[in-house]
């Protein structure tokens, strides 16, 4: 949806109706009608308006989100607001995510380098917790970008790209940062896919998933447990993973999952017997859920 907020400013600040606006630049009524509902105007229309009013185009419209969480993550990240729900996503997620993984860095680090862009990490802590942790906020704001585009292996290693650039693991010959793994790896004892195989079982992935009419969390919630299972990367599969999911939440209008480091085991027992108990990954993630609930009530926000 289109918000023509802006051009119905201007007009106001000049005195203009949309009738008057209509004769003089010779615009049909159907265009006309097209801002009240909220329609798409073409690019030469915008700017001819736009002209019209001395301002540029990307003043007079926005798309708007009919996800009002998402819109609310968008406006709230475009205005840079704090204490909001962007803000405590961005800490909270990139704490936990990263926490899981192994990151030495707390929860109050994590949130100084958010609030602060400085650091005060004391002794021992690895340049990679900090430079990863700076990734999972740029990765997060990706996801809010390309929330509604339909799931693609090229946003997949977009994220991935993000959170791994600039590594000591980028520094490496054999690893492949915005690509699919070169060497096979295993996970808890466990065997992943081949990176041979890892292109074809991360097309038939998609592909099943894209088929769902109606996705729902548990839907969400199995394409990250076989996303996990396949370990498509060499590194950063299980953050990759978690924003994956976040993204497809939003996507969808469900209320997103945030996995607590305190729940690390419980998440790692889900996934491990995920083919067979899939009871196990979705009562952590529906608590994960709660979680996420949770922050929406601590802010007074709104939910269903």
């Amino acid at each position: 949806m289109i918000s023509y907020e802006g051009l119905t400013a201007k007009l106001a600040e000049k005195g203009i109706t949309k009738t008057a606006l209509s004769a003089e630049l010779g615009i049909s009524s159907r265009t006309i009608a097209k801002i009240a509902r909220g329609e798409k105007l073409s690019a030469a229309t915008l700017r001819r308006i736009a002209g019209y009013l001395g301002c540029g185009p990307e003043l007079l419209c926005r798309e708007v989100s009919d996800n009002k969480l998402l819109q609310l993550l968008r406006d709230e990240k475009s205005a840079k607001i704090s204490g909001g729900l962007y803000h405590e996503l961005q800490v909270r997620m990139t704490y936990n995510s990263n926490h899981i993984e192994g990151s030495k860095l707390t929860e109050d680090q994590t949130r100084l380098i958010f609030e602060t862009n400085t650091v005060d990490v004391g002794d021992g802590i690895p340049v990679d917790d900090i430079l990863e942790t700076v990734h999972h906020f740029r990765a997060i704001d990706y996801v809010i970008d390309c929330a509604e585009e339909e799931l693609t292996e090229e946003i997949i290693k977009r994220l991935h790209y993000i959170l791994k650039h600039d590594t000591a693991d980028s520094r490496l010959s054999w690893f492949a940062v915005g690509d699919y793994k070169r060497r096979a790896n295993v996970v808890g004892g466990r065997e992943t896919v081949k990176p041979k195989d890892v292109p074809e079982r991360m097309r038939e992935l998609l592909q099943a998933y894209g088929k769902k009419t109606e996705v729902t969390v548990n839907d969400v919630i199995a394409l990250h447990a076989e996303f996990e299972y396949i370990h498509p990367f060499q590194d950063g599969n299980g953050r990759v993973g978690r924003l994956i999911a976040l993204k497809e939440c939003l996507r969808h209008g469900i209320i997103p999952f945030l996995i607590e480091e305190s729940k690390k085991m419980y998440y790692y027992r889900g996934l491990s017997e995920w083919k067979n108990e899939k009871g196990w990954l979705e009562d952590t993630c529906l608590d994960g859920q709660d979680t996420f609930i949770r922050l929406l009530d601590l802010l007074d926000i709104p939910h269903e």
